[in-house]
């Protein structure tokens, strides 16, 4: 039986979730859209190759081919929109799960009932997740079939794979988000801490392999764990897949104890 919170929190998603489903569908139809086209313009690839060695690792997977239907989706959907989808709705999630409730003032409500305060963070957690993984998976799928529609053939497998590294990248940063609203009550501070280090990430990862004081910290990104073993091409890393989740594990873990010794009305 779902938990009342657990319910709760999925029941007040009922307006926003299915705007944000559409947005991924929208967003993939635009890609699928432009893929007959791209396909036919090899000077698209040349572009790419003639790109600084910086620029191209920050915004292009390396070695996709734009000219295939899996490096055109590597480039154009994997490398940037699809993760800047995701991580904005785990953050939102995170963010609004205790200091959002807080900063709404809905907060006391949930106090009030015998849920222990613990219960209360898991339970936002299992909502953060079942949203993120939901929003993944749509993605997949409309990748699959939208993209037969104009052959735009990808591995089904592989774009599992890569969803559910998706899916992780996204819930990293939303469990620090929870991590950050649980401990502070702060909703502004649980957003901007989330996004400032996902911007980080994202540069260290994308430079790592060319600055050389950079290269040691590569592998902390959680952009690393993402992309840097290439799921789309070569199915599910499942060391990557144990690092991400022993991080969001640890930050649901912080997040609950932070709430627990919380004093909410200081």
């Amino acid at each position: 039986m779902l938990h009342d919170v657990l319910r709760k929190t999925l029941y007040d998603q009922r307006r926003s979730y299915p705007a944000w489903c559409a947005g991924v569908l929208l967003v993939v139809a635009m890609y699928v859209a432009l893929w007959p086209s791209i396909r036919r313009q090899p000077s698209m690839q040349d572009f790419l190759d003639q790109m600084p060695e910086a620029l191209r690792n920050l915004f292009a997977m390396s070695g996709a081919d734009m000219s295939t239907p899996v490096g055109y989706i590597q480039i154009e959907l994997l490398s940037f929109m699809g993760p800047l989808l995701v991580l904005l709705y785990a953050v939102a999630a995170g963010s609004s799960a205790v200091a959002g409730e807080e900063d709404r003032g809905t907060l006391d409500l949930l106090l009030g009932t015998p849920t222990p305060r613990t219960r209360i963070v898991v339970d936002k957690a299992i909502a953060m997740v079942v949203g993120t993984v939901g929003l993944c998976a749509l993605l997949g799928v409309a990748l699959v079939a939208e993209g037969a529609l104009v052959d735009l053939d990808l591995p089904v497998g592989h774009v599992a794979a890569a969803m559910l590294h998706l899916a992780l990248l996204g819930l990293v940063f939303g469990a620090l988000a929870l991590a950050v609203g649980a401990g502070t009550g702060r909703l502004a501070l649980s957003r901007a801490v989330p996004v400032l280090l996902a911007v980080v990430g994202y540069v260290v990862n994308g430079l790592g392999g060319l600055v050389d004081w950079l290269r040691p910290l590569q592998k902390l990104s959680p952009f690393y764990q993402y992309a840097a073993h290439d799921p789309l091409r070569q199915g599910v890393s499942w060391v990557s897949v144990g690092v991400a989740v022993a991080t969001v594990v640890v930050l649901v873990v912080v997040a609950a104890v932070a709430f627990d010794r919380r004093d909410v009305a200081s």
